[in-house]
């Protein structure tokens, strides 16, 4: 589940457009509103410390802020499971964030480092226990010693208990998908697909609505069903919310209740790989057009870890070649 979470909501989170709804619309703070996108300007999230290991937190933005030189940075995380140790993550983003940022000489001329935004989307069903400031996490200290002890907190936005009527109430093309995420079939089908397919009708995006249709993809896969999801006429749409409704209603009768512990964790973990494989055919054949066969054996035969790694690279790779990386394919795609 991880895996599908996190490409949907990166695919997403590439346009600045979603970036600025999400903390205009679902945080407090003021100082984000009527800021134009020009404004939002994607970061390199990929931190190398002194060590050879390179890490990375989901989606890094920054934001110019006034008519001054002044950077907001986001962080932002996706989170399907709840981590008590999230605090102490985004302690180690932010450090490594601001490191990079020295190595680089990108601080303002004074030598101050920006102010950071650490924010943490959860759409969980379980209800966010983890502690939100990492001094909370540490041991009580000596009185003598408290100065010296960290302290970092950051923004949780908790998908599943967001208020029903405010997101119903939200025209934005985010909370649409939120209520996509959190609705039953029949509101799906009557309510949130027509209104998706009227605000793509009325602001027509080709590379944003590429990623919605990842986004719905990995939805879809998260919950079990192997479905794929275009936008390319209003009436194949329309054929994708019933089959969407379908399917709801009928994972709501079934549940995961069937077999034995040991064939449902069998189960899961080959329909991850399945799903994952699907994704990434799913994309490179928007992008590329039909695969050549090597493309396809390599997808077959690679781990989730590949798979994943391969889905991010398909967001925004000029080829084939710059998908698969070091495994690189000679052999041209056929026609779409």
């Amino acid at each position: 589940m991880p895996a599908y979470n996190d490409l949907g909501y990166r695919a997403l989170f590439a346009h600045p457009e979603m970036v600025r709804e999400l903390v205009t619309m679902f945080t407090p703070f003021k100082l984000f509103d009527n800021i134009a996108l020009s404004s939002f300007e994607p970061a390199d999230p990929v931190y190398v410390g002194d060590g050879p290991a390179a890490r990375q937190n989901d989606i890094v933005w920054r934001v110019r802020i006034g008519e001054e030189s002044l950077y907001v940075y986001i962080l932002l995380e996706f989170q399907s499971g709840v981590d008590r140790w999230m605090a102490l993550r985004m302690q180690s983003y932010v450090g490594l964030l601001c490191q990079k940022l020295v190595k680089q000489h990108a601080v303002s001329p004074p030598l101050l480092l920006p102010p950071v935004l650490p924010l943490v989307l959860y759409n969980g069903v379980p209800e966010w226990n983890a502690s939100r400031n990492l001094s909370e996490l540490l041991m009580e200290a000596p009185a003598e010693l408290l100065p010296f002890q960290p302290s970092q907190r950051y923004l949780l936005i908790d998908q599943q208990r967001l208020d029903a009527a405010a997101l119903e109430a939200n025209s934005t093309l985010l909370a649409l998908l939120f209520r996509m995420e959190l609705s039953g079939a029949p509101a799906v089908r009557d309510k949130v697909l027509p209104a998706l397919v009227t605000w793509f009708a009325d602001a027509p995006q080709a590379s944003l609505m590429r990623s919605v249709e990842v986004w719905l993809e990995c939805l879809a896969k998260r919950r079990g069903e192997p479905a794929s999801f275009t936008f390319d006429s209003a009436k194949e749409f329309a054929d994708m919310g019933r089959k969407y409704a379908t399917w709801a209603e009928e994972f709501e009768d079934i549940g995961f209740q069937r077999g034995t512990e040991k064939g449902r964790e069998e189960g899961r973990t080959e329909g991850q790989l399945s799903a994952l494989r699907g994704v990434l055919t799913h994309l490179l054949c928007k992008r590329f057009g039909r695969l050549p066969e090597p493309a396809a054996q390599r997808i077959g035969q690679a781990t989730a870890a590949q798979l994943e790694h391969w889905c991010g690279r398909s967001l925004d790779a000029p080829g084939l070649d710059a998908v698969f990386g070091d495994d690189a394919l000679s052999t041209q795609t056929g026609p779409a």
